[in-house]
């Protein structure tokens, strides 16, 4: 098994799982939450069969990663994920954040600039902010979050059935885009997370990108789907890419929050398109 360290909790080790594979140019994929890095198996396989070296790891407390009780802020993650990069001694590398995850990479780009990167790529977008305010009415708040992790302290599998249920709009995709196997194995990767984690990361959704953003100077992939319940694409999607115009934005229609399952085909073209672009 493929680890590194990151850090240490008392006398113990923080390692961080990963898998590297193919060769070619490097992409790095990081994933939502409350997931782990086995969510991004519909793009896997594409990005290997066109030639690409592909990168995923578990974040800290998720997946086959160290479980530490503390470091779930975008300061420690974005370390993490630097650590990750320099251990690998990865260059040119392409960026590929989905959700939670976009926020890991536009804090790593604020906190280290883009001398290691080719271009980054913003999957469902927590940045520019998701805060709560007139421009952005559908953000969340302090009560939001507070809300948020006590439905996880109060009875974590009952919130975990109605988040990607939210996620995945299934209500509308169940036994059309996304079948109840592919559900379950969602269920098992976020009950199989750390409790402790899964309710630390919300509080992470109050910070704001602005700054991190303006320093992106390299090519740059919005995604968005029009059907997200959890990070609409009016507040989300669309204000990343007015605070990033350059960047190419492209909307899925009736993709929801976790359309890299239920609309992979239209989200690999997408990335595919882009990577072999820039």
């Amino acid at each position: 098994m493929s680890t590194i360290t990151v850090g240490t909790e008392n006398s113990t080790s923080i390692n961080l799982y990963y898998e590297d594979h193919g060769s070619g140019p490097a992409v790095v994929l990081i994933s939502g939450w409350p997931f782990d890095s086995r969510s991004w198996e519909p793009q896997v396989h594409p990005l290997l069969a066109a030639g690409y070296r592909v990168i995923t790891y578990d974040r800290r407390g998720f997946g086959r990663s160290s479980r530490p009780a503390g470091g779930y802020d975008f300061d420690t993650l974005a370390a993490d994920l630097d650590q990750l990069l320099t251990t690998l001694d990865l260059h040119d590398v392409t960026l590929v954040g989905l959700s939670l995850g976009t926020g890991e990479v536009a804090r790593y780009i604020g906190a280290n600039g883009t001398q290691r990167l080719k271009s980054c790529v913003f999957i469902e977008s927590l940045a520019p902010s998701f805060v709560k305010s007139p421009d952005n009415p559908n953000g969340v708040d302090q009560v939001g979050v507070d809300g948020v992790q006590q439905a996880i302290l109060h009875d974590r599998p009952a919130w975990l059935t109605a988040i990607i249920g939210d996620m995945l709009n299934l209500d509308q995709l169940l036994g059309k885009r996304v079948s109840e196997d592919a559900v379950r194995n969602l269920w098992n990767a976020g009950a199989d997370a750390s409790p402790e984690a899964t309710w630390a990361c919300p509080q992470t959704w109050l910070d704001d990108f602005h700054n991190d953003i303006k320093r992106i100077d390299i090519p740059a992939l919005v995604l968005h789907g029009t059907a997200d319940r959890i990070l609409s694409v009016e507040g989300q999607g669309r204000r990343m890419h007015a605070a990033l115009p350059d960047a190419r934005y492209v909307e899925i229609e009736g993709g929801p929050h976790l359309m890299c399952l239920s609309h992979a085909d239209e989200v690999n073209r997408e990335l595919l398109a882009f990577l072999g672009a820039s």
